[in-house]
């Protein structure tokens, strides 16, 4: 048992493992990424003996200055197992974290690495501790730390809902509406977000549209009175398609045609590939039926990147 005169001792030598733990984990952790920068596994082998040479080291003098309060450490043989104890195990602790981390993904706290790895250390130098208390105190603090990353990664393994993938990506509700699609195609969502929101109709033997809505205002290209965009080394053909359509052919290589609608302060505009008047009905078909997107017709966007 540790008495209560030896508390104080106990919380600096945890303390000062923690430090040292922090620190290796940041050195070890910039020489891998150093060597395995150069492609040379012999630069790599190295560098990793020259780290753990400095972290025994270390460790060996925080070890040998704790003889008080962890009397394993009175012994040279004690001294050197507590050493590749809390060195052992405070780096697979450590080397679990950046693993948790890296699968976690871009969204992922980086810094975070440094303190934990000399948490993982400072729990190991607290298991070898005498007394059973200590013992299970810091076995209960490592189970906690490795149930939350395990949850970690379980969460960012998780396929998001569509709510959360919306929120994320900060989608515009109002955006998201589609036509019903014309005999022959499949509606495919392609992407959704503040500023506009994309779908793609296909079909076996006719041309594919795409359909875009957007907020009036946001596309800024200059426009003539009709709302025909001004040529710019591109030559645009525009006609009044009724129904409050304008349609707007473009020339050049790679001909296309789009059916532009404004609609409640929205604009749909429908985009097909080509020339003539092949796949126009089907485009008016599209802008005829516009309606919310159901959340059958959305699920797709969860398997689309997402921000966590």
């Amino acid at each position: 048992m540790i008495v209560k005169h030896d508390a104080t001792a106990v919380g600096a030598h945890l303390a000062a493992v923690w430090l040292a733990g922090s620190a290796l984990t940041a050195v070890q952790f910039q020489v891998v990424l150093a060597a395995l920068f150069t492609g040379r596994p012999a630069v790599l082998a190295a560098a990793l003996a020259c780290t753990v040479a400095l972290a025994a080291a270390l460790l060996a003098c925080l070890g040998r200055a704790a003889r008080s309060v962890v009397p394993l450490t009175r012994r040279a043989a004690g001294l050197w197992g507590w050493t590749a104890g809390v060195y052992v195990f405070g780096t697979a602790g450590a080397l679990a974290v950046a693993v948790v981390l890296h699968h976690v993904g871009e969204s992922a706290d980086w810094g975070v690495l440094l303190p934990a790895g000399g948490t993982c250390h400072a729990l190991a130098a607290a298991f070898l501790l005498p007394g059973a208390r200590a013992r299970l105190t810091a076995l209960a603090a490592a189970v906690v730390l490795a149930a939350g990353g395990a949850y970690a990664a379980w969460d960012a393994a998780r396929p998001p809902t569509l709510d959360e993938w919306m929120s994320a990506n900060q989608v515009d509700h109002a955006l998201l509406r589609v036509g019903d699609p014309p005999p022959g195609y499949t509606l495919h969502v392609g992407g959704a977000g503040a500023d506009g929101f994309g779908a793609r109709y296909e079909s076996g033997d006719s041309p594919a549209l795409s359909i875009r809505v957007e907020r009036a205002g946001v596309d800024t290209r200059r426009v003539d009175a009709r709302g025909c965009p001004v040529p710019f080394g591109q030559e645009i053909h525009c006609r009044d398609d009724g129904g409050g359509r304008l349609l707007i052919a473009r020339g050049g290589a790679y001909p296309t045609r789009e059916l532009r609608l404004p609609h409640g302060g929205l604009v749909c505009t429908v985009t097909l590939r080509g020339s003539g008047e092949t796949g126009l009905p089907a485009a008016r078909h599209v802008l005829a039926t516009l309606r919310p997107a159901t959340r059958a017709e959305l699920a797709a966007l969860v398997e689309l990147p997402m921000p966590r």
